[in-house]
């Protein structure tokens, strides 16, 4: 085990942000890059040391609209792990119930690698998603673009923006949108381009309900890869009643586990 989660005591674990990459399922070159495999075996074993009580699969650019790779890894993971998706703006009533019914529970839209429907689709699906399964939709954007934005993600029911909104340009857009109740990712640190741990603070004063841990593993085209001492990094920066609402108890509460698999979750 490694030092980092040595020291994190065993507080729970929620990854709300993390891809799975498995070649038996359709691949799409997104600006010519293609992931190495990143199957759920490696998953498992990469986060082995983390007391580890669920988390998200996220969809990327790379898997565009196919839904195959994430019901099997979501079969393959179990019930206390949820999935992200990108879905086009006419999929059917019909087909949002099965997803659901595999575990999914929210819609992506990549606006900075592209691979999801497009951002004029936003409000309309955030509300449809919602109003007919109670699902949120979260956006891999620059937060330099969220100023556009902003009036319109304050009327979504639900939404989350990934990485920290990786931009220091835009941070205090999204600052404010985290005071209004959108969640903000806490993944990527190596992805930023300002100082982590100030802008944990800021977003859990902001909002303590806002922050959502993840790793990001496997951490495709990072500039510097996740790595353990991460988690600890905001257990040292929140300290442990905040840390343990960005770590776990936030995203329990926004990914709104099935009712016939609560018991796989940590309670919190």
């Amino acid at each position: 085990m490694s030092e980092a989660l040595k020291l994190a005591g065993g507080i729970p674990v929620f990854d709300s942000h993390f891809h799975i990459v498995d070649r038996r399922f359709p691949l799409v070159p997104n600006q010519g890059y293609l992931p190495d495999d990143f199957a759920c075996g490696d998953y498992l074993a990469r986060t082995g040391d983390m007391a580890l009580c669920g988390g998200a699969v996220v969809s990327g650019s790379f898997q565009a609209m196919d839904q195959a790779y994430l019901l099997d890894a979501l079969a393959t993971l179990g019930p206390a792990f949820v999935g992200v998706t990108q879905l086009p703006s006419t999929v059917s009533d019909a087909e949002l119930a099965k997803l659901d019914a595999a575990g999914v529970r929210a819609v992506r839209f990549n606006i900075k690698r592209g691979g999801s429907e497009g951002i004029e689709h936003l409000e309309q699906m955030a509300h449809r998603v919602y109003q007919l399964l109670r699902w949120h939709v979260e956006l891999y954007i620059d937060s330099r673009e969220l100023a556009g934005l902003e009036q319109t993600l304050l009327t979504l029911p639900a939404v989350s923006i990934d990485h920290l909104g990786l931009s220091k340009e835009g941070f205090k857009t999204l600052l404010k949108l985290a005071e209004r109740g959108v969640r903000v990712k806490a993944t990527g640190f190596g992805r930023v381009d300002f100082d982590v741990k100030q802008a944990l603070r800021d977003i859990a004063s902001a909002n303590p309900e806002a922050l959502m841990f993840g790793t990001d593993l496997p951490s495709t085209r990072a500039p510097r890869p996740y790595r353990d001492e991460d988690l600890l990094l905001v257990l040292d920066t929140l300290g442990e009643e905040l840390a343990r609402k960005a770590l776990y108890q936030n995203a329990l509460s926004f990914y709104r586990p099935a009712k016939d698999s609560s018991a796989a979750f940590v309670s919190a």
